[in-house]
């Protein structure tokens, strides 16, 4: 029977990371989803609809993975303060949907018992069930539901049929929840000895209610052998890397010149159709290029959040920090900073954004002043054409192609450093100790295609958003100041050298020399700093010939003439270290609310590109480059 009351329900989904939550969401919701931020906090929100086999209007919210409402993590707190009613413009959820990974009940039977105190009816979901049965798991549903006094379903988010008990259990339990009274809430958060208590009761629930055969039926154990080695398993994990990589800068070759071809055509459209002139400059020079020289990167973006999701899907992202906790560990970072430093190299972005699966605040913002050393996307138009123009293509050894390893080499620098500034933080700015990497390894499984699909769309719309707007008015207002005020009459040199541009790289310019920069670099680093790739179209200006912009192969002849080598690998250096991304730092600020962290940033890392530029060319210039 339909629901005769027009009331949009409120559902919200709580869990423990890596059980299938968002699968579920997304099976439930599918398109009918959407992502913003919640009120005040910088993370993310998803919200579907769905209509139940009654007629009930239901409103799905997804809220970030946790293991207990302590709110140690900017995620946890969010779950926390949505649960509880106190988070700021968001309306308290009418049920709660506690979604289990069926494979492994005792984290989530402790956040059961945690939860209940909140007073909101609940619905416990044991996800992939299929799974469980597989490896002969059998759990007594029903016992579970009378113990826990609340319904116990299964389901199975890969398949259609999987929710159909879920969605009949939400009618039920909405209509109950409409007609009877809340429970009154007592949560408090609970100290050591209620935690411990917690796990003796979800303990004793496993043993009552889970048979779980003494020989698992699954691989799992006996892969986990091989990946989680400790030398066979980072060798596996570096081949998965390389591969990865690989796939980033080959794949994404296509679609990039796709996109790129796409611009210069509307570029020249756009010059075609109107008249030379201020808004033909703005829309070409300004507006195309400046959507464009970031949309270009969006395949590799695309590609590698596509792996990430994949391998997170897959189980084995959560080997990959296990794995390297005892590296990045040893520089004070945590063993789930590898995911945001493995997000960074794509770009800085996503790997900030990504810093939230960190509960503990201080390798949080240590993981987050590190990521922009991590060698992004960004970088490569830069280190491509200085490398091009002065490394000769020869091999090492015969075998090893010398200009990819002056590539590699700038990636390991990166790297090397994130680590070393990471090291300096612990020990000058978070004195104290690290806190131990601890963390629950999931099941394997097979990822669900939609469930990535719709992950990677997400992230992609987010980047572009984000990312995409803030350089579109940084490059409007690049493009005024290397506009105007314009050449006075009779001038015969460069019109950039009269604009506000030209103006403040003749200004800097003194500042620059001893690292090697003339004038034309220091315009460069302007519009640079909107973007890093920006600059080697800055530099095609810069050295126009006759009126005309270069292309690339040209400017990297015209450069490799006119520079010495010691400028053009001091300018590698400073590529290597500086600042020169304006979005990364207002993303910093937007994640650590505060101006003290992204200006922190600005300065070690200007200092350290400085410097490093200053010892890079004054070597190379005392050997003779």
């Amino acid at each position: 029977m339909l629901d005769t009351v027009a009331k949009t329900y409120r559902v919200a989904f709580v869990g423990n990371p890596n059980c299938g939550k968002t699968a579920l969401f997304n099976a439930l919701t599918g398109s009918r989803q959407k992502v913003a931020n919640y009120p005040g906090v910088t993370v993310e929100r998803k919200e579907g609809q769905l209509i139940t086999p009654g007629g009930k209007t239901v409103t799905v919210i997804d809220l970030p993975g946790t293991y207990s409402l302590r709110g140690r993590s900017p995620d946890e707190v969010v779950t926390r303060d949505a649960v509880l009613g106190k988070l700021r413009n968001f309306e308290r959820p009418d049920l709660l949907v506690c979604v289990a990974d069926a494979t492994n009940l005792r984290l989530i039977l402790r956040l059961v018992l945690e939860v209940s105190s909140t007073g909101l009816p609940m619905i416990l979901a044991l996800n992939m069930s299929d799974i469980a049965e597989n490896r002969g798991i059998r759990v007594d549903a029903e016992g579970l539901s009378r113990e826990l006094g609340i319904p116990v379903v299964r389901s199975v988010a890969v398949s259609r049929a999987g929710v159909s008990e879920l969605l009949g259990e939400l009618d039920t339990a909405l209509t109950a929840a409409r007609h009877g009274t809340a429970s009154a809430m007592t949560w408090a958060e609970r100290g050591a000895d209620e935690i411990r208590q917690a796990h003796r009761l979800a303990d004793q629930m496993v043993a009552r209610f889970v048979n779980t055969p003494d020989i698992p039926r699954d691989m799992s154990s006996r892969i986990d052998k091989v990946l989680l080695h400790p030398v066979a398993g980072i060798l596996i994990l570096l081949a998965v890397l390389f591969f990865v990589f690989q796939a980033v800068y080959t794949w994404a070759g296509p679609p990039m010149d796709m996109i790129s071809d796409g611009f210069d055509a509307l570029a020249a459209t756009v010059q075609e159709t109107l008249p030379e002139g201020l808004l033909a400059s703005l829309l070409t020079d300004g507006i195309i290029t400046g959507v464009g020289s970031v949309l270009v990167f969006l395949p590799q973006i695309v590609i590698l959040f596509f792996f990430i999701i994949l391998l997170e899907d897959s189980g084995y992202m959560a080997r990959a920090a296990f794995l390297t906790d005892r590296i990045v560990g040893g520089a004070g970072l945590h063993g789930r900073s590898f995911i945001p430093l493995l997000s960074s190299f794509a770009c800085a972005i996503p790997g900030v954004m990504a810093t939230r699966v960190i509960e503990n605040r201080r390798q949080r913002l240590a993981t987050i002043m590190v990521a922009p050393l991590m060698t992004c996307s960004a970088r490569i138009p830069v280190y491509t054409l200085l490398i091009g123009a002065f490394v000769p293509r020869s091999t090492v050894g015969g075998f090893i192609d010398l200009q990819g390893l002056v590539l590699f080499s700038l990636y390991l620098a990166g790297i090397v450093s994130a680590f070393v500034v990471a090291l300096v933080f612990r020990t000058f700015v978070w004195r104290g100790k690290t806190e131990p990497f601890i963390m629950e390894l999931p099941g394997y499984k097979l990822p669900m295609l939609r469930s990535v699909a719709m992950g990677v769309f997400q992230r992609a719309m987010m980047f572009v958003r984000r990312a995409g707007t803030l350089i579109l008015s940084m490059m409007i207002l690049i493009w005024f100041l290397s506009t105007f005020p314009g050449a006075p009459e009779g001038a015969t040199d460069a019109a950039i050298n009269y604009s506000f541009a030209g103006i403040i790289g003749h200004a800097i310019e003194p500042v620059l020399a001893p690292i090697g920069f003339n004038w034309q670099i220091a315009v460069a680093l302007i519009p640079g700093m909107a973007a890093r790739e920006v600059a080697v179209g800055a530099l095609a200006t810069v050295y126009a010939v006759g009126g005309t912009a270069l292309d690339e192969v040209s400017l990297g002849a015209t450069i490799a003439a006119q520079w010495p080598l010691a400028t053009a690998l001091s300018l590698l250096a400073w590529y290597v270290f500086a600042p020169q991304c304006a979005p990364t730092l207002a993303v910093v600020r937007r994640e650590t609310n505060s101006w003290r962290w992204p200006v922190l940033m600005f300065v070690y890392m200007m200092t350290l590109a400085y410097t490093a530029s200053f010892v890079v060319y004054r070597t190379a210039t005392y050997l003779g480059g």
